[in-house]
């Protein structure tokens, strides 16, 4: 089943002389995890703001094409309207939090309170994403009390908690460690798992190829290659765009080990059948 639809998708922002975005073309289907990579000024973060309606109704520039989102039109549509589909998560959360609350708690209930949820689903919901971002500990902390790592947690918590049918996260683990970029990963993927659909840009490639099943590449404001993860990671002109590969697509390369879709591993454990079907049971020991 599509969920979105995206044809002829063109941006560009006011006094700016190329286009943010230029002629995007490309269907998502319910409950796929789309990972969006690309270098700085690719248009990930503009591509963000136009599927929550950012982009035309906040930002003012020349926009063409359109942006369908189950039966709704992003540009025929309220931000308001929107949101009840799709929900953001900045880069940035001190972008996210309220600051009219004084309690983690509290600022998970604001989202709810404001959407006019009953009361003994918000507690539900409030301790289920609590729970899930680890942040039971620091439920009555004041937001901006607590560690940058914390506070993105919390503004994905929060998004969450609303339970859009569309996730948009833009780079929500940069300022996280490894640890809790995992913990972040896990909980988005679970959300998947419950057949909504995420898209999430981040550099962390390794990351993506666990858990994305397509990634969408953007350079310049248009579209490299939209494909399964594996598909694109094994293109071999990745390095001269900008972009890397996940660790264990760069090993695969080296040793010149592909599948029969002529494709190289992206993952820790794909590696290690292909090493061991080419070098024997014993590889590693």
């Amino acid at each position: 089943m599509k969920e979105i639809i995206i044809n002829n998708l063109s941006y560009k922002y006011s006094l700016a002389e190329n286009k943010a975005l230029n002629n995007i073309s490309l269907e998502i289907e319910k409950g796929d995890f789309i990972g969006v990579i690309g270098p700085n000024k690719a248009g990930k973060s503009t591509f963000c703001k136009s599927l929550v309606g950012l982009i035309p109704h906040f930002y003012k520039g020349e926009f063409e094409g359109e942006i369908l989102i189950d039966d709704l039109n992003t540009l025929n549509s309220s931000i308001a309207e929107i949101s009840l589909k799709v929900g953001l998560v900045f880069q940035d959360p001190f972008n996210q939090i309220s600051g009219a609350k004084l309690s983690v708690y509290d600022e998970l209930a604001f989202g709810l309170e404001n959407n006019g949820v009953e009361r003994e689903e918000m507690i539900t919901r409030i301790d289920k994403y609590l729970d899930l971002m680890d942040l039971n500990e620091v439920k009555d902390n004041n937001p901006f009390e607590l560690s940058g790592g914390q506070m993105q947690r919390l503004a994905i918590a929060s998004i969450m908690a609303l339970k859009p049918d569309v996730f948009v996260l833009d780079e929500p683990t940069s300022q996280l460690d490894p640890q809790g970029t995992e913990e972040v990963f896990k909980a988005v993927s679970r959300l998947r798992e419950e057949n909504l659909t995420v898209i999430l840009v981040s550099q962390k490639l390794n990351k993506l190829a666990d858990y994305a099943n397509k990634i969408l590449f953007l350079n310049q404001g248009g579209i490299v290659a939209y494909d399964d993860t594996a598909a694109v990671f094994s293109r071999n002109d990745l390095e001269q765009m900008g972009m890397g590969v996940p660790i264990y697509t760069e090993i695969a390369r080296e040793l010149e080990l592909k599948n029969e879709k002529d494709q190289y591993p992206i993952r820790n454990s794909e590696l290690k059948e292909m090493l061991v079907a080419k070098y024997g049971k014993n590889i590693g020991k």
